[in-house]
């Protein structure tokens, strides 16, 4: 749990990371350090052997001077009680040492670094064999002992000793090393807690986020999840970028959720609607069959036939609503695919105008047909745009008043799109349900009133074939004042 957050996260690896760094650094250190003491000890005592075998005669006749031997070793631990001196055969063999009886480990002593000191110009340090360790490697200094021209032996001092050699004793032993490891580690510390400071500062807006994100995983409204980010400017980086797509993703599914529950309202609506348009007829329906079952011998052969032609009229109505349920389906699931060609939009109004003429004039009602003038041909699904006129006058046929007139208009909108339009003197529709007249099943409480019937869903066909056609119908309305529905189609392009 404690290492749940990316802040936790960051922080953990930074302190790793600092820790890995700073014993990197002290191992660094301790060696860089030591190489350097090891090579001024070497350079300052270069010449320390030399000057041995130029003053005293150790060897002489392959003999050992014990008294110059003695007197030097004691010379040497007065000056420097870390320095070892140890005389060589011409073959490495150890024939005399300084170190105390019992801790020289070696016999013999490996020539080719002592050679190399002695004739070349080698790169410092170089190590040589430590006689009190079969292993190890110490710094030293070495001279030939050649009294009368030939090698009689070397001289071979090692400079140190066993003094620091342990890590903890070269810390303790070099006030150098000591204070560098204390400004680094110091450094480090105050490093460590900038970069929490820095990291907590950076990940601050991202825990705001996740907080936000988590509010609203938990049924947050969508303007709560606004609430962090809402007074400022999203930064132009990562974090700013997560958080407008993070709204701008609240937006959209705040939108869809909206969309879902108007949805779910209009279900629920759609199946009270499509329940009520087919219960009334089907019960109608059964009730003239039932009469005309029960009656039989008793009924006028008129009778008879109006009870006849008023079943027909509910069977021809149930049709009717079932093939519009049917076309919308097919043109919501665009199963139904849009198949533009060119074609005469004024003779496809004058032949929708026929299909209505006779129930116009039942009702006393004027059609007033487009003027002449001529129009380009319009592109479009000539079947589904006739649909949508036939949409259109029908509900200006059934609203219209008697003595009332329908106007159907075509005009060219700019150079590109066809206006269509069809006016009504009918009693208008309120302002308040004009967004609503496209909805499925959705009529007006005036034309419940006065039972119109209709199915509902003439309008909400007409809009799903204008969008298929990338168009939209625009309704102009007011009570007791008309309607006007008017939509664009594209034009023929010349090529």
């Amino acid at each position: 749990m404690m290492f749940r957050s990316l802040y936790s996260k960051l922080a953990l690896a930074l302190l790793c990371l600092f820790m890995v760094i700073g014993i990197s650094f002290i191992i660094f250190s301790v060696v860089a350090t030591e190489k350097y003491q090891q090579e001024v000890n070497q350079k300052l005592n270069r010449k320390v052997a030399e000057l041995i075998v130029a003053e005293k005669i150790i060897l002489h006749d392959n003999r050992i001077n014990q008294e110059a031997l003695k007197e030097i070793f004691h010379m040497l631990m007065v000056i420097n009680p870390s320095i070892e001196v140890y005389l060589l055969d011409p073959g490495g063999n150890i024939m005399a040492f300084s170190a105390e009886p019992g801790k020289v480990m070696r016999k013999t002593v490996n020539l080719e670094p002592v050679k190399k000191w002695i004739t070349g110009n080698p790169e410092l340090p170089i190590y040589g064999d430590d006689p009190r360790d079969i292993k190890g490697r110490k710094i030293f200094t070495a001279a030939p002992i050649a009294p009368k021209g030939s090698l009689e032996g070397y001289l071979y001092v090692i400079l140190g000793g066993e003094t620091y050699d342990t890590v903890i004793d070269k810390i303790k032993g070099s006030y150098i090393l000591r204070l560098s490891i204390r400004v680094v580690s110091i450094s480090l510390l105050l490093a460590l807690v900038a970069g929490l400071l820095i990291f907590a500062f950076l990940t601050r807006r991202l825990k705001l986020l996740a907080a936000d994100m988590d509010r609203y995983g938990k049924d947050m409204s969508g303007e709560e999840a606004f609430l962090s980010f809402a007074d400022k400017k999203p930064a132009d980086d990562e974090i700013g970028r997560l958080s407008s797509t993070f709204n701008s993703m609240t937006e959209r599914i705040n939108d869809q959720v909206e969309k879902v529950r108007k949805s779910d309202i209009l279900r629920r609506e759609l199946v009270a609607n499509v329940s009520h348009d087919l219960r009334t007829p089907l019960a109608t329906l059964r009730g003239y069959i039932e009469t005309l079952l029960m009656k039989d011998n008793t009924l006028t052969p008129e009778e008879r036939r109006k009870y006849l032609s008023i079943a027909i009229d509910h069977c021809e109505r149930l049709s009717k609503l079932i093939e519009d349920l049917f076309e919308l389906a097919k043109l919501e699931a665009q199963d139904s695919p849009v198949y533009s060609e060119a074609f005469n939009i004024s003779e496809l109004v004058q032949d929708v105008i026929q299909k209505f003429d006779l129930v116009a004039k039942e009702k006393n009602i004027n059609i007033v047909a487009p003027s002449g003038k001529e129009l380009p041909f319009a592109f479009a699904d000539i079947a589904l745009i006739e649909r949508v006129i036939e949409n259109l006058l029908d509900n200006a046929v059934q609203y219209t008043p008697e003595k009332g007139s329908i106007t159907i208009e075509l005009s060219l909108n700019g150079s590109d799109t066809i206006t269509v339009r069809i006016s009504d003197t009918g009693p208008g529709i309120a302002e308040k349900e004009q967004h609503r007249i496209f909805d499925r099943f959705y009529q007006s409480d005036k034309s419940r009133k006065d039972k119109v019937g209709h199915s509902g869903l003439g309008l909400a066909i007409t809009k799903r074939i204008l969008e298929l056609h990338g168009s939209s119908i625009d309704v102009r309305s007011a009570v007791n004042a008309g309607t006007t529905f008017s939509f664009d189609l594209p034009i023929q392009v010349s090529g």
